[in-house]
């Protein structure tokens, strides 16, 4: 059901990167599902959204995500955040969760994107991050990590744990998205290798959003280093979906809480 970090097994710090078994869902969404913006019933998302909240011993009404829009934007969910005034139609807007509220978990979903857990376990701050391609290039770890110092969180004592997503032998992108990055962080030719079609390349996500992570000052990052494009039993995957012509996919949950 979910899969942890050890650098992130710390007191008084419980954290999941949930997989895609243990829920309720079938079809496309077998079976933990977290997405509510999915098209599986809302009753099954529901339940294995408890299900994730039970794991990490969390009350449901306490387990938060945001709508996320791939962006560099960050919500420090306090209390005006919690319960039933952050609901699945009033959820803000971001990409990143930081908090130092106890008995709150604060996730993000992923179907290939790159998850990053994060906790200062000296200043009892911890973090969520949504880092796709295009939030990882716009800054959001960064701003995740400096929204972490403003609740009293050290960049040096923040650890960082990547989950599970799309790696670079399956993540195969067009000239577009190479000539962004190009553009707009020269350090990042690194993260690109040739691939079998002219003018595109294999690029390493995952590599990109540590190196981001380094730069920013953190002071551990492990990398679970599972793909979830290749491994069907355990992980949902958008691009997988997409090349199967599936209608929908499920999404996972990856979350942390101060407990």
């Amino acid at each position: 059901m979910k899969i942890e970090a050890s650098s992130l097994a710390l007191t008084g710090i419980r954290h999941a990167f949930f997989t895609r078994s243990g829920g309720v869902s079938d079809g496309f969404y077998d079976s933990l599902n977290g997405g509510i913006g999915s098209r599986d019933a809302a009753a099954n998302v529901s339940e294995n959204r408890a299900r994730m909240a039970a794991a990490l011993g969390i009350e449901p009404r306490r387990f938060l995500t945001v709508y996320q829009i791939h962006s560099p934007k960050v919500v420090v969910a306090e209390a005006a955040f919690t319960g039933e005034t952050w609901t699945s139609e009033t959820r803000p807007q971001a990409d990143a969760i930081v908090t130092r509220m106890r008995a709150l978990a604060v996730g993000v979903t992923t179907a290939d994107c790159g998850p990053v857990l994060l906790a200062d376990p000296q200043a009892q701050v911890i973090g969520a991050a949504h880092a796709g391609w295009r939030g990882a290039l716009s800054g959001v770890i960064e701003a995740t990590v400096e929204a972490m110092e403003r609740l009293g969180a050290r960049r040096a004592d923040i650890r960082a744990a990547i989950g599970p997503m799309i790696r670079q032998s399956n993540y195969e992108v067009g000239p577009d998205l190479i000539a962004r990055f190009a553009a707009e962080d020269r350090a990042s030719s690194r993260f690109f290798s040739p691939a079998a079609r002219e003018g595109h390349a294999l690029f390493d996500l995952a590599g990109y959003v540590a190196a981001r992570l380094a730069r920013a000052g953190v002071g551990q990052v492990e990398d679970l280093g599972l793909c979830t494009y290749a491994d069907p039993t355990r992980f949902f995957s958008y691009r997988r979906t997409t090349h199967h012509a599936e209608a929908d996919y499920g999404r996972h949950v990856n979350a942390i809480a101060l407990i």
